[in-house]
């Protein structure tokens, strides 16, 4: 696991030395020093004006002969690569098939570059199993292309910016370079007050995007004023894997499905396994971690580490669940129990951890449990992938009984309904709990025109941001091609494009990297995943309840009353911190004269919602706490951007 970045300046008259272009790739990798502490590497073409820097975090061959960026046999190829290839080993002999038999060491980089040169691109990455980003220059072709994993597992930010081209595994790298203008999109935060993240392909800034999972971006030398950049090309579609598995449906027995299912998670856990350096894996007590923690154990000749952290606030801690499943498995089990005051020690580096606003606060005990993990071991495997895959989240059967209740009334007729609702005085400000605050938020998806948008609102902080953002720009929200007639696909296949790579994965990524632990996600297996989407729905919820064959598999492993037992999330007491300790903190945030100041918030939506959050009349904490982490994030832009000038 590491961290680059990069950038491309077109050369216009008097070209910069290579020394200007390897001092600026270094300053921008160097912001990614937590992603990868072990080396530092830089690779210039100063005829073409593109520079990449590497910091590495050495996983497999600690050697030299893993260093980044790193330049293919022929020299001309050069790749600089996040993330690991499971099955190198497969594509390794592949091309000792090819006749490529001269490696350096025993990488998975080095196969995948002679593997692009050999085969290109798009073949190859559809061979690989794996998650990455990576960019590749081509020398004789004078291209980059940009490419990502297919879930999002790792990140990776482009955009031009001033006449350059700048790349990199994170935000705070392309701000390093001066040509970054910082210019904050209002559609962007518009989407995150929605959301509590900015979706894919936008940024918080105008101009920098996200690569969508499973494409590729090309830029050619052709294009070298950037004035319009090609539109990412998918090597895998989600909606296209996803219809073929369809037609291709599972007709096998419970029994098989089970023992089809084993398989393929063995099979992954063995190739994500490997690794030349210590490895463990979180353990929450789920069902999803619990699987991945037990496949591990049973391939293992000694016991595994395995890491939770545990809290004393009631409803919040799910340590003795994980401990009791560490001692059926046998595991080598560590277990930390962290006061509020230690979580809450970890808000004032968020906006550095997470370098564009993010706003799901389990990105705190997430932070917690990777700092924990990390004193051990140097790969830690998680159950990342299984609610959504699967079908684990609660709000599923919510969602499609309340559109069953209502998707059958005509749309023109439900708006009407919706905005006679919404017309209500003091209807949306009424007290936590009451009658016409539900009716208030129900008329909100009532009033939406599909069930995607359906659903779009109740996954929202926010139902109408623009009440809070000024300027707001609240774009229809992304949805899938063709609709699906299933509602629970269609939920399930939504939060597997948008929710997973946005939230989770993104929440996951940066909390580990900032404390230079790999993390990886065995049922984000692709394989597993088009193998889900041919089951039966009957062997994905039954008895009402979701994950009905994972449960299967897990009780070859567990007894079912150690995980039997309603889903508890990942969750921190934010709610109750607001009122008490964190007041202060928020007050600051939140001054009006601030909000005024600064033009981003409508300063009496935000006080109204604080004022009665501290009153104890509503739970507000899940709209305040994105506006807090934007606000928490622009003192790290200004500290920053005073530092800069200092410099």
């Amino acid at each position: 696991m590491c961290g680059f970045a990069g950038f491309w300046q077109p050369v216009v008259g008097r070209a910069l030395s290579k020394a200007a272009l390897s001092d600026r790739a270094q300053r921008m990798a160097n912001t990614l020093v937590t992603r990868g502490p072990d080396d530092l590497g830089v690779w210039c073409d100063e005829p073409s004006g593109v520079a990449i820097g590497f910091r590495r975090l050495a996983i497999r061959d600690l050697s030299a002969a893993g260093a980044q960026p790193m330049v293919s046999r022929s020299g001309a190829t050069v790749l600089a690569f996040n993330g690991e290839i499971y099955n190198a080993g497969e594509l390794k002999r592949g091309l000792l098939e090819s006749g490529v038999n001269d490696f350096r060491g025993q990488s998975d980089t080095e196969i995948l570059l002679e593997a692009i040169e050999e085969w290109g691109l798009d073949a190859t990455l559809k061979k690989c199993v794996g998650m990455f980003a990576i960019a590749v220059w081509d020398l004789r072709e004078r291209t980059l292309q940009l490419a990502r994993d297919r879930f999002g597992e790792k990140p990776l930010y482009y955009g031009v910016q001033n006449g350059i081209l700048l790349f990199g595994s994170e935000l705070k790298a392309l701000e390093n370079h001066p040509a970054c203008a910082r210019d904050v999109d209002r559609a962007s935060l518009t989407a995150f007050a929605r959301h509590g993240y900015v979706p894919a392909p936008r940024s918080i800034y105008r101009g920098i995007s996200k690569l969508r999972p499973g494409t590729i971006l090309s830029i050619w030398d052709r294009d070298v004023t950037f004035n319009r950049l090609q539109t990412p090309r998918p090597y895998w579609n989600i909606e296209e894997q996803f219809a073929l598995a369809q037609l291709a449906p599972f007709e096998g027995s419970d029994d098989e499905g089970v023992c089809q299912l084993d398989h393929l998670l063995s099979d992954s856990i063995r190739g994500q396994s490997v690794a030349d350096v210590p490895l463990g894996a979180f353990l929450s007590g789920g069902i999803d971690s619990s699987l991945v923690v037990a496949q591990m154990q049973r391939q293992s000749r000694r016991p595994i580490r395995t890491f939770t952290i545990g809290f004393d606030a009631a409803g919040f801690n799910e340590a003795p669940h994980a401990a009791a499943v560490a001692r059926h498995l046998g595991t080598d089990h560590t277990e930390l129990y962290v006061t509020a005051q230690q979580a809450m020690d970890v808000i004032p580096r968020l906006p550095d951890i997470y370098d564009e606003p993010f706003a799901d606060s389990s990105q705190i005990p997430t932070f917690l449990v990777s700092q924990l993990a990390r004193q051990s071991v140097t790969v830690s495997l998680s159950g990342d992938g299984g609610d959504e895959i699967f079908g684990g989240y609660a709000r599923f059967a919510g969602a499609d009984s309340l559109w069953r209740a209502v998707g059958w009334i005509p749309s023109p007729l439900r708006q009407l309904a919706a905005l006679g609702a919404r017309t209500i005085p003091g209807l949306g400000r009424s007290g936590r709990g009451s009658f016409l605050r539900k009716v208030y938020h129900g008329s909100q998806v009532v009033g939406a025109k599909s069930f995607q948008d359906a659903y779009r609102q109740i996954l929202s902080s926010w139902k109408s941001p623009e009440q809070v953002v000024l300027q707001a720009d609240d774009r229809p929200g992304a949805s899938l091609a063709r609709p699906l007639r299933d509602r629970y696909r269609e939920m399930m296949l939504l939060d597997s494009m948008h929710f997973l790579p946005d939230d989770i994965l993104t929440k996951v990524d940066r909390a580990t990297m900032s404390v230079s632990l790999e993390s990886r996600s065995p049922l984000l297996d692709h394989r597993i995943a088009e193998f889900a989407w041919r089951l039966p729905m009957s062997m994905i919820f039954r008895n009402g309840e979701g994950k009905w064959l994972l449960r299967q598999v897990l009780e070859k492993y567990v007894p079912r009353k150690l995980f039997d037992r309603p889903k508890m999330g990942f969750a921190v007491p934010v709610s109750a911190w607001l009122r008490g300790p964190l007041r202060t903190w928020g007050d600051d945030l939140l001054s009006e004269g601030r909000l005024r100041r600064e033009g981003y918030w409508n300063s009496a939506v935000v006080r109204s919602a604080w004022m009665a959050h501290l009153a104890g009349k509503v739970d507000a904490s899940a709209r305040l706490w994105p506006i807090l982490m934007f606000q928490s994030w622009q003192d790290r832009q200004r500290t920053d951007i005073a530092h800069r000038r200092a410099a």
